[in-house]
């Protein structure tokens, strides 16, 4: 990907979507290589990551954190090296990971990056999944909210995906049963055999209610919410008392333009609520746990070392190519964490 160093290509915001995000709504633009001022750092992208979350950015809905604003660069967190830095902490050629954007190049505060250490050295992408936030939400949510207990039962929505395939794994390790509900046959199978799932259902299979029904016979002791929609009414019915639910994401509901028609579920959720004495909780990975994030690295750093945690990438080329890539995620096209190469390094 050969381009001038003295112009930078950012993907930004066009039009808010309404419904499924389309290509109108982005726009590659080119401008000036920014620059660099006392405190500062310029970093060249080398990997981006893609996530659910960004499709709430899109909205001006509110929210637990600000919008795009229309002609702004789409957020994202990214893998960066940094090419001239004016802080003492830096120094050229160092790799960073924060949240840069859709965009080859960027310059920010010091304070709004952290350098790679350990694994993430060798392979850097890892910053954006295992020993990133993914990693972190699936450990802080599962251990936190979610509090696994040897012996319990465990299910995980989006199980094949970068919190899901951990929040399974982290599981296992601390003696559950564990299992996952993913989009496929191909991804259920890769659960049980690379991550270590007792079983994983597909759920765009028919009677997902009682394949689950079947799978988890002791009923369901922790059920890590990724998904919503269908698959949190398979789950409904089979909580024991005293569940636990982390509520991470709701993917399945993210380009709803209005509420699901049908019959209301609010009644039958609040009344199990109150006679299992459910434990439901979201929350915002960095807002609500971000002085914890040594304690999660430390561990986790050590999980990954050893092989007890494994992690799958989805890998895409190219700037230009993240819309498209990111249409992909809100349909559960990917197949593990899904990162834009953006640079060579």
């Amino acid at each position: 990907m050969s381009q001038s160093q003295s112009e930078n290509r950012r993907i930004v915001l066009a039009s808010r979507p309404h419904g499924k995000p389309v290509d109108d709504n982005f726009r590659l633009e080119k401008s000036p290589l920014p620059v660099a001022k006392e405190g500062q750092l310029l970093l060249r992208t080398i990997w981006l990551s893609l996530d659910p979350y960004m499709r709430g950015r899109m909205s001006d809905a509110p929210s637990y954190a600000a919008p795009v604003q229309i002609g702004e660069v789409m957020t994202g967190g990214a893998v960066s090296r940094v090419v001239e830095s004016h802080n003492p902490d830096f120094k050229t050629g160092d790799l960073v990971v924060g949240s840069t954007g859709w965009q080859d190049y960027a310059v920010v505060n010091a304070s709004e990056v952290k350098k790679l250490e350990g694994a993430a050295l060798k392979q850097p992408s890892l910053a954006l999944g295992v020993l990133g936030m993914p990693g972190f939400t699936a450990f802080m949510g599962l251990l936190d909210i979610g509090e696994p207990k040897p012996g319990e039962t465990l299910v995980v929505a989006a199980a094949t995906g970068p919190v899901g395939s951990l929040v399974g794994q982290i599981g296992k390790i601390k003696g559950c049963r564990v299992v996952g509900i993913a989009g496929g046959e191909e991804k259920c199978r890769y659960a049980v055999e690379h991550f270590g799932f007792d079983e994983c259902l597909d759920h765009r299979a028919p009677d997902l209610d009682q394949r689950l029904k079947a799978a988890c016979p002791d009923g369901i002791d922790v059920y890590f919410e990724n998904v919503g929609g269908a698959v949190f009414d398979a789950v409904l019915p089979l909580l024991n008392t005293k569940a636990r639910i982390p509520v991470c994401g709701l993917v399945s509901q993210y380009n709803a333009t209005g509420l699901k028609e049908g019959h209301d579920r609010l009644s039958l959720f609040a009344s199990t609520i109150l006679r299992k004495r459910l434990r439901v909780q979201g929350f915002i990975i960095f807002d609500d746990y971000g002085h914890r994030y040594a304690e999660f690295a430390h561990q986790m750093g050590e999980w990954f070392n050893a092989g007890k945690v494994k992690f799958r990438e989805d890998v895409v080329e190219g700037l230009e190519n993240a819309p498209q890539a990111f249409f992909g995620l809100l349909e559960g096209k990917n197949f593990g964490k899904l990162v834009v190469r953006v640079g060579q390094d």
